[in-house]
């Protein structure tokens, strides 16, 4: 059974990894108590005290317009430790597994990103998870950046549950309509995460670690994920409120109003296209991601369950 080192256990994907990585191995949870990923100096100590065999890392700075004011917190965060972290796991002869973002495009053209194209942040959030990406791409060790996008849970702070709260305290609610991509779940990541750990079949000479840095290496360490379909913000908020609604739930609000990016004025540039291809996780690991409807219908059952 391997050791798997979890970071960012208190965030949407974290909390969604922790019992389902269970069924392959021990695994330790880390949060900024004992990995301070703000302070890249004493990761490598930790990671000693940990000793893993696997490690995923969820955790980031994720305050996007916030990293505008704080940009070397930002760097620190998802530039420098993940660059600590990876070089420790390369030269352990440890997979690592990170999460990134679709904020590291321009948000140009209509067609969905594939892991080859130029990249071109907009923002300083953005800039931060390229560099982290460029670190461990460097440290030379097994790895792979799985990049995703607009992520929601039951739970948190995040668009989903936003959306549903407003909805009960305003009439209108005013929802860029001018950026396209795919509402992902954390629980949907999480089982795509494990789906690609399920799928390596071991061979009596081989380890699940090292058919782990095989699979890896054939997705050239970068795969997307992201939930099948596109929307804007304007209609995820619309299925939102519909959907709540057909469970039964009063909500005051009555008007969507579709607005542009440039109506709802903010620190950081957004990209208007998100959208991610899933050829090579398709390809490379047999994995087919849910619609992004299935998947906010499975996350309103829980927020239902909760308000009822």
């Amino acid at each position: 059974m391997m050791r798997i080192l979890l970071t960012g256990v208190s965030g949407q994907v974290g909390q969604a990894l922790r019992e389902p990585l269970s069924a392959f191995g021990t695994v330790i949870t880390a949060d900024r108590s004992t990995l301070d990923l703000s302070r890249p100096d004493h990761i490598s100590t930790a990671l000693d005290s940990f000793c893993p065999d696997l490690m995923v890392n969820p955790a980031a700075y994720t305050a996007v317009d916030q990293a505008e004011d704080e940009r070397e917190l930002a760097h620190r965060v998802n530039a420098e430790a993940p660059g600590v972290m990876a070089r420790w796991a390369a030269l352990h002869g440890v997979p690592m597994v990170h999460f990134s973002t679709d904020y590291v495009f321009d948000g140009s053209g209509d067609r969905p990103w594939r892991e080859g194209d130029p990249t071109g942040p907009l923002s300083v959030y953005g800039a931060s998870k390229l560099a982290g990406e460029a670190a461990i791409r460097d440290a030379g060790g097994s790895h792979l950046i799985i990049r995703t996008s607009w992520i929601f849970a039951a739970t948190g702070r995040n668009f989903l549950t936003t959306i549903a709260r407003l909805a009960r305290e305003r009439p209108e609610l005013r929802i860029v309509a001018d950026q396209f991509g795919a509402p992902t779940s954390a629980r949907s990541i999480a089982e795509g995460l494990v789906a690609m750990l399920s799928g390596l079949s071991t061979r009596e000479d081989e380890t699940l670690v090292e058919m782990i840095e095989q699979r890896f290496y054939e997705a050239d360490g970068l795969v997307h994920m992201s939930t099948s379909g596109e929307t804007t913000w304007h209609g995820f908020a619309g299925a939102i409120v519909g959907a709540l609604r057909a469970r039964g739930i009063s909500l005051p609000v009555k008007d969507l109003v579709a607005i542009e990016t440039g109506d709802f004025p903010a620190k950081a540039t957004r990209p208007h296209n998100s959208r991610l291809d899933m050829g090579r996780l398709q390809g490379v690991f047999g994995i087919q991601m849910p619609s992004w409807q299935d998947a906010l219908a499975r996350e309103l059952e829980d927020l239902g369950s909760a308000w009822s």
